[in-house]
């Protein structure tokens, strides 16, 4: 079945309409978050970085800003996946999307910068 851009236009927006502001967070993930967010990073210094998407138009959905994800200091994190959420913490997991690499971060920390992208096909 094809859709048409409105229909995709029409989906994403929805989606965004869960956000606050239409800001969502990106999470850390070390495994498949699955639909409801588990496996996010935790520990200290962790923090979810935020992200606003704009409107969709033209059926090519809607990237948001980069946002800077802060990995936990104290122990290492494999990061294979992101998530995006309506909080900076707690909140309703949105979805997860798998990264094309896994991100490893030291003991020391660091972050990721990540553009996320609500899409439709």
């Amino acid at each position: 079945m094809a859709y048409t851009n409105a229909a995709k236009d029409a989906a994403v927006n929805a989606i965004r309409a869960l956000l606050t502001s239409n800001i969502g967070y990106i999470s850390l993930h070390t495994a498949d978050p699955g639909t409801t967010g588990a496996s996010e990073a935790t520990g200290t210094s962790y923090a979810r970085g935020s992200s606003t998407f704009p409107a969709a138009s033209g059926g090519s959905g809607s990237t948001g800003g980069q946002a800077t994800v802060t990995a936990r200091t104290g122990s290492t994190t494999a990061a294979t996946h992101v998530g995006i959420w309506t909080a900076s913490s707690s909140g309703t997991f949105i979805c997860g999307i798998a990264l094309t690499t896994t991100e490893n971060f030291s003991t020391a920390g660091g972050t990721l910068l990540y553009t996320p992208t609500l899409s439709a096909t």
